[in-house]
């Protein structure tokens, strides 16, 4: 019985690791140019992989670079933060069904559902005959190897920061461009799933407006507040 417990999970995990291959390569990269990020901007390099294990936010872990360069304030930042990251409470709500039978695992499920994560735990399922505890482990493989390549790319990215300190000439000018990158990567996702152009109108104009009011300095967190602001205006008008 011990024996077929271990091979069930095993077949869980072999799932989950072929599964995860693409997210491997997009966060070991994105996560390097992260860590080289935080280093450059003259943060102490084991701040990268400890937020990478407690916080776990790929896009709020750039913003955070700048945050935390600038002194910015904890409620400024945990304001951004919440407003970034909130459309995980959607992403929750549509997997309460496949993660009402976890047991063991849900809190860190519920923890390690970036997008990425979600992606695949939505579109994917365990292995065909699986049960209950061998679903939960295929969603538990999934997303703790998901975070392992984050973890991963964000510590070499940190070391190699810090290498790169001792060569002479060594210029990380463009890398802070990632962060673009990855933004340009969620809007990308929104479009091919809200296809309507109403939100994208309001934020670019909420945007608009933040930084004729106050400046590319502190356009963001007003820029958010309006999109929020607009957005839940015009989903009373819309059907």
């Amino acid at each position: 019985m011990e024996r077929e417990s271990i091979r069930s999970n095993g077949r869980s995990w072999a799932a989950a690791l072929k599964a995860t291959v693409p997210v491997l390569l997009g966060y070991t990269t994105l996560g390097a140019a992260f860590g080289l990020l935080l280093v450059n901007a003259g943060l102490p390099f084991w701040l990268a992989p400890l937020m990478s294990l407690v916080l776990y936010a790929g896009a709020a872990q750039f913003m955070a670079i700048g945050l935390l360069a600038s002194g910015a304030g904890v409620l400024e930042m945990a304001l951004l933060v919440l407003a970034l990251n909130a459309r995980h409470a959607v992403y929750g709500l549509s997997l309460l069904g496949r993660f009402e039978p976890c047991k063991r695992w849900r809190p860190y499920l519920v923890f390690g559902l970036t997008d990425e994560t979600y992606g695949l735990l939505s579109t994917l399922d365990a292995p065909e005959g699986s049960d209950e505890a061998q679903r939960e482990a295929f969603y538990a493989a999934v997303t703790l190897l998901n975070q392992a390549y984050w973890n991963l790319g964000t510590l070499a990215g940190a070391l190699a920061g810090v290498a790169a300190k001792g060569i002479a000439g060594f210029d990380a000018a463009g890398l802070d461009f990632a962060l673009t990158a990855l933004f340009v990567v969620l809007l990308v996702e929104q479009l091919r799933s809200m296809r309507r152009p109403e939100p994208y109108l309001v934020a670019f104009a909420a945007a608009a407006l933040a930084f004729l009011a106050l400046g590319p300095e502190r356009l963001l967190l007003a820029a958010i507040l309006l999109s929020v602001a607009g957005i839940l205006a015009l989903r009373r008008r819309l059907p």
